[in-house]
Parts: structure tokens; sequence; C-alpha cells
């Protein structure tokens, strides 16, 4: 389904199951936000590696806004920061093996470490480089397919921000297609929230849309107002395409 220009093609968490069980090659979940959505408008990089791969809606927002549009289709929100969570028990349940690449290095190890107690059996590893701008230096590239190659994640989530996992994912696909990864998902902070370093926002301030000013009251930094400020052009999108 079309919404300001952007192909969402995955409605539900069972199409994610879908692609785990039956895929061949490596695929990409974008999550996308409403940062996604404004930053797609003029990123033509961005806007194609949403259109030609999955992309969920994630964001009370958003949805709502395609709900006024398409009606009331069966569309659930998938965020990272659910993912992180149900995914890691699937894969579980079915011996895969899941990376968590990137955010900063106490949250990736917290998070690895929370969901190793969550899920007692499952295979999971992750690595955080040291932060650079992408494209990385070769270094830090040649390190993170090391460790990759070493051990051959099915699921890879990669927590670079938005725009600069997506890139990265669709950069080294042959990579990640050599060595049997069957889906990489953009998931942004998710590791501060799974290691525990952010509380994330209850229930009800999710369902009215709220959780990027929670997550600013809580971790004030000045990208996330910028963030957010970028993020309220969704209005002026959705004006333009849809109204």
């Amino acid at each position: 389904m079309n919404f300001c220009g952007l192909k969402i093609s995955c409605l539900s968490f069972d199409r994610i199951i879908g692609v785990l069980e039956e895929s061949h090659s490596t695929s990409i979940l974008v999550t996308v936000n409403a940062e996604a959505i404004v930053r797609s408008q003029t990123d033509e990089r961005l806007r194609n590696i949403i259109n030609d791969n999955l992309a969920s809606i994630d964001g009370q927002i958003p949805i709502w806004m395609f709900r006024t549009i398409h009606g009331h289709p069966p569309i659930n929100k998938i965020s990272g920061s659910d993912l992180i969570y149900s995914i890691p028990e699937y894969a579980e349940s079915k011996g895969l093996k899941v990376f968590l690449l990137g955010g900063n290095e106490k949250s990736n190890y917290g998070a690895v470490q929370n969901l190793k107690d969550k899920c007692p059996n499952l295979l999971i590893k992750g690595y955080s480089p040291e932060y650079h701008p992408y494209p990385f230096p070769q270094r830090i590239s040649n390190e993170v397919e090391k460790r990759l190659k070493e051990f051959r994640p099915d699921i890879i989530f990669a927590g670079f921000g938005m725009g600069k996992q997506e890139y990265w994912a669709d950069d080294n696909r042959n990579l990640l297609n050599e060595i049997g990864t069957r889906l990489v998902i953009g998931c942004g902070g998710s590791f501060d929230f799974a290691s525990g370093k952010i509380r994330r926002a209850p229930g009800s301030v999710q369902k009215i849309g709220m959780e990027g000013f929670w997550r600013l009251a809580n971790e004030f930094k000045w990208f996330r107002v910028k963030r957010l400020l970028l993020s309220t052009r969704i209005f002026y999108y959705y004006y333009r395409h849809h109204l």
C-alpha cells in the first residue's frame, strides 16, 4: 500500500515470520517512522531502499494517517523496539542465530545479556563498532565483516540509526547473502531499551504517539530535539500527497 510516496509492504508480524521461514536470500526490513517518511521525501536512496524492500509502519501518528487513506486494513505497528524482543523468542524456538550490530558498547552488551537471560537457549552475539559517520572507514568495515563471517547470523538487528543502518544493509547485501543472513532489521536505538539503559514509554504514551517526547524527557539531547522537529514535517507531506 502507498503512503506519502512509499510502498508499505509489511502489514503484520506474520509477514516477517514468513520471510524467515521461506526466504533464500537476505531481506531488509525498514521500520518506517515519521522521521523516515520525512527524510525519504528528499533522500532518493532511502526512498528506494524502503520501496524495494520490506517496510512496516512504526509510530502511532503514521498509522492514524495511513488508516485515513486506506480505511482500516489489518495493519499493525511494527517497530524495532517491539521486534528486539519478539524476534529473538522466535529465533530461540527455531535455533536461529541473532546478531546485534551497532548502538553504543554498553547498550549492545547489555541487550545481548538481557536477551540471553530471557531466552536461555538463544544463539546470540553482538558488536558495537566505534562511532563513525557512514560510510565506515575500511578498518571498521573489515572488523564488522570478520565478526559476521565468524558467527554467520540468520538475523541481524542493525542499530546505527535511521538511514545509516539501511545504507549499510543495502551496501552489504552480497556479504549477507554469502553468510546466509535471512533478515536485517533496522532498529535504531532499540538496544538502549533492551539493555535497560532507557525505560520504554508506557503503552498509554505509545498509543497517543508521544514516544519521541518520552525518550527526549528521559535522555535529553539536542539531536533528539532536531529529530522531533524534523518529524513534524510529516503533516506537510501527508497533506501534499493525500489531501
